[in-house]
């Protein structure tokens, strides 16, 4: 069966079980935005196109949906199609415009992405970034959720990530919230989240 020029019979499936695993991965998710830098195992049955990873995979089939504008960087055209049957989300070319960025190579700049107003703070985007590796040394994390402070890694990360990161917090009660996937783990900083160098 083909749809638009999209054959679906070669699209990879998404998860077996849709209503029980994607529970349980947005649960997961929960969990990494509760207790933000901590890295939350995430180890799905997916094996989506390249180049998204099955923890990436898991975390956008738990939060995206038909009424969730996506905007994807760095993927290739089958990852949007793998996304639009099993989710039903619009794809869109602005980051400005969605409402959840996956990026599966460079990040887009924070500033680009919808920060809310102060009074629809939930108007606001999160960035879902697949990176190389999650780890416990580099960021120093303090706020809500951290039980003093809490130290944190991501490899690569860009050059002007703590400037922009200190700007997107001043901003609060807008601001982006930033879910952070490697090969099998996910973590998330949310936008009350301080983060600086560690020492």
């Amino acid at each position: 069966m083909t749809t638009a020029g999209i054959d679906f019979r070669d699209l990879a499936p998404g998860f077996a079980d849709p209503v029980l695993e994607s529970q349980r991965s947005f649960r997961l998710v929960l969990q990494a935005m509760a207790e933000p830098g901590r890295r939350v195992p995430l180890a799905p049955d997916l094996d989506p196109p390249a180049p998204l990873l099955p923890t990436t995979a898991a975390v956008a089939l738990a939060l995206v949906d038909y009424d969730t504008p996506v905007w994807l960087g760095g993927a290739a055209h089958g990852v949007a199609d793998w996304l639009r049957f099993h989710t039903g989300c619009p794809v869109v070319d602005d980051p400005g415009h969605a409402a959840f960025a996956i990026a599966l190579g460079d990040w887009p700049a924070l500033d680009a992405l919808a920060a809310g107003t102060d009074a629809y703070p939930d108007r606001s985007a999160t960035l879902i970034a697949q990176v190389e590796t999650l780890s416990a040394s580099g960021l120093h994390l303090t706020g809500p959720g951290i039980d003093g402070a809490r130290d944190f890694g991501v490899a690569p990360m860009p050059d002007d990530f703590l400037a922009a990161w200190k700007a997107n917090t001043k901003l609060f009660p807008r601001g982006v919230d930033l879910i952070l996937c490697d090969g099998n783990q996910v973590a998330a900083l949310p936008r009350t989240c301080t983060v600086g160098q560690a020492e």
